[in-house]
């Protein structure tokens, strides 16, 4: 008995989107910056597999499916970037003069 290659790619979806999920609702605040960066580089990877995905397939479902996953990912990339740079900031010391209204 043989499974199809659909049924095995769905039930990795499935797995993924758990794990994922636990992932992201359990971590500490003290790791979501670590998090986003790790997340970024692997949707960077995503990126890269959806590009191969859209230009090596011949079929039209195919190609749409493998764009519409490029596009989600680099938003996904975009705002990490954003989500981390703001977090950063967070953390920088503030000026003294910044936090009197900028009277010297």
């Amino acid at each position: 008995m043989e499974i199809s290659h659909t049924i095995i790619n769905l039930i990795i979806f499935v797995l993924a989107v758990y794990v994922g999920y636990h992932v992201v609702w359990t971590v500490t605040p003290a790791l979501h910056t670590p998090l986003m960066a790790v997340t970024n580089a692997v949707s960077a990877i995503i990126i890269v597999g959806a590009m191969l995905a859209a230009a090596l397939t011949t079929g039209i479902v195919a190609q749409a499916a493998g764009t519409v996953a490029v596009v989600l990912a680099a938003v996904n990339v975009f705002g990490g970037f954003l989500v981390t740079q703001r977090m950063l900031e967070m953390f920088k010391k503030k000026d003294p003069k910044a936090k009197a209204g900028g009277r010297a």
